[in-house]
């Protein structure tokens, strides 16, 4: 069954690289109009997208963004809030500058784009709003705990705004996104060996891809997911196994 998003506009985040790339080229490849923004224009963009440079960490940016979104393309159906990330910080040590930012771009941004983007989103009618949450935001996250509380937050944030929202025709999720394989999964994972053991860990025997999130976005923000709205959904492969199986048997 295939998904048509044509005629629609979208909004995605943090678009350019990495996971937000791969969701954003899915939305176009469903017909949407797609527009993506970060601190710096990328080399070359598929047909059907363009870019604006917005930090989308400044309120005011964001709400400048989102307008000329609606302006230029005459509505805005889907907002995808993907921008996140955090390096590692030793909790006990991190600063409350480090700990504001990494609140700021995975929390904060959401909450201001959400705002910007209601009006045009009620005017659309059926919107939707994704929010692209982690598995970090349900369990313990050391060395990221700014990031893991960023992410519960925006887990929350999505059911609130769910309950608000959903009588102007605005639903809002939440994807939570397990382990990953991406272009920084050697500094995250360790080398291709790790990597392996981490993959057979899961349930379903290997880690994640872009195309794996992009999937469960475009059913979110089509018409086969009208009833759902306030949902978490794990995009995680299983989910990670408890590593006090592993102690009782003497791994």
């Amino acid at each position: 069954m295939s998904i048509d998003l044509a005629g629609r506009v979208a909004i995605v985040t943090g678009g350019t690289r990495g996971l937000g790339a791969r969701i954003a080229l899915a939305l176009v490849q469903a017909g949407a109009r797609v527009i993506v923004c970060g601190r710096n224009r990328p080399d070359d963009l598929p047909a059907g997208m363009d870019f604006h440079a917005v930090d989308v960490r400044d309120a005011e940016q964001a709400k400048a963004f989102v307008d000329a979104v609606a302006r230029d393309h005459g509505r805005l159906d889907i907002l995808v809030n993907n921008a996140g990330g955090s390096p590692q910080a030793a909790a006990a040590t991190a600063s409350p500058r480090f700990f504001d930012a990494i609140l700021k771009l995975n929390l904060h941004s959401a909450m201001y784009l959400s705002q910007a983007a209601y009006p045009h989103l009620l005017a659309a009618g059926g919107a939707s709003i994704v929010n692209i949450a982690s598995v970090s935001g349900i369990r313990p996250s050391p060395m990221t705990a700014a990031y893991g509380a960023a992410k519960a937050g925006l887990l929350s944030l999505t059911q609130s705004l769910a309950q608000e929202w959903g009588p102007d025709g605005i639903r809002v999720n939440a994807i939570i996104v397990g382990l990953m394989q991406t272009e920084t999964s050697d500094e995250t994972y360790g080398d291709e060996a790790a990597q392996a053991a981490v993959a057979r860990s899961l349930p379903l025997q290997r880690m994640g891809r872009g195309d794996d999130v992009a999937g469960a976005v475009l059913w979110l923000c089509s018409g086969l997911a009208s009833w759902v709205s306030g949902a978490r959904i794990n995009v995680d492969g299983g989910g990670e196994r408890p590593y006090f199986l592993d102690l009782v048997k003497g791994n």
